[in-house]
């Protein structure tokens, strides 16, 4: 099979060992436009051979679905040695949703992988098979135009949503600037490795306020990534509980399945979690996290918004600047996905769009009452 000539199509490759979930993740995405499969194999070392085959032919393939547990060599094993062949294809790693499976998913991010899904359960009902179907595909569009973005010459960038070019985005002004009584962070899609990397950046100066974290992220997986956190970068990182105090310099990860919000309760400020609907698709979301900060420290209110599909955080961050605060968003170059900090770009809500690398030297002067 070839890769279609045609850059508004995706090229796909699935790795299972499962014949059942190859078939399925090929019934899904054969039926969406804009997605051509090009290859299946059952196991690391064939996904290996064929990926090899494909290079040498001068055939790419944007986006590979890659199963993490399979006989003859598993996915972590087979992942830096598929990236070696075609560093700019993009891998879905798929686990399942379990301790063991979020740890393997966690790490497969930390070597490269661009994003992971939860395998369903084949026998599962059908509108849950549909829905799985829909952000299957979804995920494989979008992180296929953005390898189109970043990895071929000739192709015009495409970012998230289908737009063409180069957003248009207006700085706010930097004057009066608040000293930040709180940290708040969101993120999506390349999340993980993101939020690692900006903790890494503040963690050797000391950031005398709480930090708290949405990500987007199975409940199965908030605890194991929090640990994460905490072992990456040194500080004190927990999944939020309700009724915690909120402490200077402790990092709190929103848990999977629950809204992370704060509340003051007289002198002091503690985390509330609740199961209230969705929002923006998301629960665990940021929008509701940021109006309650807003609501507990009025516009002392430091957002970040890092890489991540759609524009959860977009209407929380219209809270916290309207009230004072300060938003900065990761910028496209150095975004998996520049989704959530487009959409608060192009609302006018940043004072600054920043390159991953220099997102904590902001932090770091925003917390002392500065900008750069």
């Amino acid at each position: 099979m070839a890769t279609p000539n045609n850059p508004s199509q995706t090229s796909l490759m699935i790795v299972d060992d499962s014949a059942v979930i190859r078939g399925l993740f090929s019934k899904v995405l054969e039926t969406e436009s804009g997605i051509t499969v090009v290859a299946k194999a059952s196991g690391g070392e064939q996904a290996i051979q064929t990926l090899k085959r494909l290079a040498a032919s001068g055939q790419t393939v944007d986006v590979m679905t890659l199963d993490i547990q399979m006989p003859d060599m598993d996915g972590l094993e087979a992942l830096p040695k598929l990236l070696a062949i075609m560093p700019d294809m993009k891998v879905i790693m798929a686990s399942t949703l379990s301790t063991k499976g979020a740890k393997e998913t966690l790490e497969a991010l930390a070597m490269g992988a661009a994003d992971y899904l939860a395998k369903p359960d084949t026998k599962g009902k059908r509108e849950l098979l549909i829905q799985f179907g829909n952000e299957l595909a979804s995920k494989v569009k979008i992180l296929g135009k953005r390898r189109a973005t970043s990895g071929e010459k000739g192709v015009k960038p495409v970012l998230e949503g289908g737009v063409s070019g180069v957003s248009d985005y207006t700085l706010r002004s930097s004057s009066n600037v608040l000293k930040p009584s709180v940290l708040a962070i969101g993120s999506s899609t390349g999340g993980p490795q993101a939020l690692i990397s900006v903790l890494t950046q503040i963690s050797k100066k000391k950031i005398n306020i709480p930090i708290l974290v949405t990500q987007h992220m199975p409940a199965e997986f908030t605890a194991v990534f929090a640990q994460q956190v905490q072992n990456s970068t040194g500080l004190t990182c927990t999944e939020g509980i309700d009724g915690a105090t909120l402490v200077p310099g402790h990092v709190y990860i929103a848990p999977g399945n629950y809204h992370m919000l704060a509340e003051k309760d007289g002198a002091k400020v503690v985390i509330r979690t609740n199961q209230d609907e969705p929002e923006n698709f998301c629960r665990p979301a940021v929008d509701p996290m940021l109006r309650s900060l807003v609501k507990a420290y009025g516009g002392r209110v430091l957002t970040v918004i890092l890489t991540g599909m759609g524009s959860d955080g977009m209407r929380g961050a219209k809270v916290v600047v309207d009230k004072g605060g300060v938003v900065i968003a990761q910028d496209r170059k150095t975004s998996v996905v520049w989704g959530m900090p487009r959409a608060v770009a192009d609302a006018g809500l940043c004072t600054k769009v920043t390159p991953l690398g220099d997102i904590g030297r902001e932090i770091i002067l925003l917390s002392q009452g500065q900008i750069g």
